[in-house]
């Protein structure tokens, strides 16, 4: 079972022990050798594949590398940073793959897909060669699948070959690891400049953020203004662990990834409730490092009686809670495209800080934007659990936003509106 968990296309296996035999004993004696004979994972990718390869790459003038989890996965962060670099070609990331070049990273382009930045999805349309690692090409990444990268020519390298053209034909599949195919590329593509093509991501980077990133001059307590404090209160460090909502985008958004799993998230099934009993987990396995659970006030209240673990094991995890009194995803798409009818999505929270006092945790509400620094230097130089209740504008939308049906450049942005300190996104 942990062979199976570990190799190939890693994951969670089922151990199921029958009754008769928990209740026996025997000596059991570790083979030198795993058979498996109903599990054969592929390992050897095929070298005329990996030659096309590097000649795509190489003749292109708008080359982009699309990097998923597989990559953490595979322990290929390094050989994907030779690739990159080596050969000048930007890099955008799933929501699962942040953290597979540091977002500081001058060939970074962020996250893509439906919440991901503007550069990134007009770089995914506009490239000639699309270089896929570790990631299946799901639905929150592509948008309208009949316009996804239109221009391109599409390198796969993926592990499993189930997910290869499963939702997109690739024109050249590498199928294996994903270190090994990434060392092989690496080994055989040049280095080569690709000035105008960067100078093109760059002009969209900066309307980008003159458009959709956080404008300092709003006077409201916003969420993305919380997770780009905490950015700055951590000093980027931390280990964060998401739940699902507009809360998990906003931290996608708002907090730079510069490693590998430093980022923690339900990013397929999309779980409510993850965060804090995984934050426990991963303040487990990483004593050293502050871990940060980002919570909704819905999804918290899936698990929150987690918070006696905290409480127990006197674990130094730190919560903030994004408190906007809704189901804000749900209610996010019922604003644009339900006619604002919220059924079922405003939510009557309980107070959060007696209930983290009835735990036992200290805790503090924070109602204006300029007490969220203070809140959060208490938070950090406290030693053990500590949670912050942000009450937030309650109607704060994500975008950069992909709608439905859409293309992944088609996107739904803020408004720019004129105020009296000059023109700043409509939140």
């Amino acid at each position: 079972a942990f062979h199976i968990a570990r190799e190939g296309r890693p994951g969670p296996v089922l151990i199921d022990i029958c009754k008769d035999v928990q209740n026996d004993s025997t000596e059991f004696v570790y083979p030198d050798e795993v058979l498996l004979p109903g599990y054969n994972p592929w390992y050897g990718i095929n070298a005329d594949d990996v030659e096309r390869a590097a000649e795509l790459i190489n003749a292109a003038e708008k080359p982009l590398i699309l990097a998923g989890h597989g990559v953490q996965m595979a322990h290929a962060v390094d050989d994907l940073h030779k690739l990159v670099e080596g050969a000048e070609i930007p890099v955008t990331m799933t929501l699962l793959g942040l953290g597979d070049i540091s977002e500081s990273h001058p060939l970074s382009l962020g996250m893509c897909g439906m919440h991901g930045e503007a550069q990134a999805n007009h770089a995914i349309q506009e490239c000639d060669v699309l270089i896929a690692v570790g990631m299946r090409f799901d639905d929150r990444v592509t948008g309208n699948l009949d316009e996804f990268a239109p221009k391109a020519k599409i390198i796969h390298l993926e592990m499993d070959p189930s997910e290869v053209g499963k939702n997109v034909k690739p024109d050249i599949a590498l199928i294996g690891d994903a270190k090994d195919s990434l060392q092989a590329l690496q080994a055989r593509v040049k280095s080569v400049k690709h000035t105008a093509w960067l100078q093109q991501i760059a002009a969209w980077r900066q309307e980008s953020e003159e458009r959709d990133i956080l404008n300092a001059e709003v006077d409201e307590l916003i969420p993305p203004f919380v997770m780009r404090q905490l950015w700055h209160t951590t000093q980027g460090a931390a280990n964060v662990v998401s739940d699902v909502g507009q809360h998990q985008m906003w931290e996608a958004q708002y907090y730079l990834h510069d490693r590998p799993r430093q980022l923690l998230t339900s990013g397929g099934l999309g779980t409510m409730g993850y965060a804090l009993p995984a934050a426990i987990g991963a303040q487990f396995a990483d004593l050293d490092t502050p871990v940060w659970a980002v919570v909704g006030d819905g999804g918290f209240q899936m698990t929150l009686q987690e918070l006696a673990v905290l409480n127990q094991e006197k674990l130094p995890v730190k919560i903030v809670i994004i408190n906007n009194g809704f189901l804000g995803m749900v209610r996010q798409w019922q604003e644009l495209f339900y006619g604002k009818r919220y059924t079922g999505t405003p939510i009557l929270g309980p107070d959060f800080v007696k209930l983290a006092d009835a735990y036992g945790i200290p805790a503090r509400r924070v109602t204006r934007k300029e007490d969220v620094a203070a809140a959060l230097a208490e938070a950090n130089a406290h030693d053990g659990p500590f949670l912050i209740d942000f009450q937030v504008k309650e109607e704060v939308n994500v975008y950069p936003m992909v709608a439905p049906g859409a293309a992944v450049d088609d996107l739904l942005r803020r408004q720019i509106v004129q105020g009296p300190s000059g023109i700043s996104p409509a939140w």
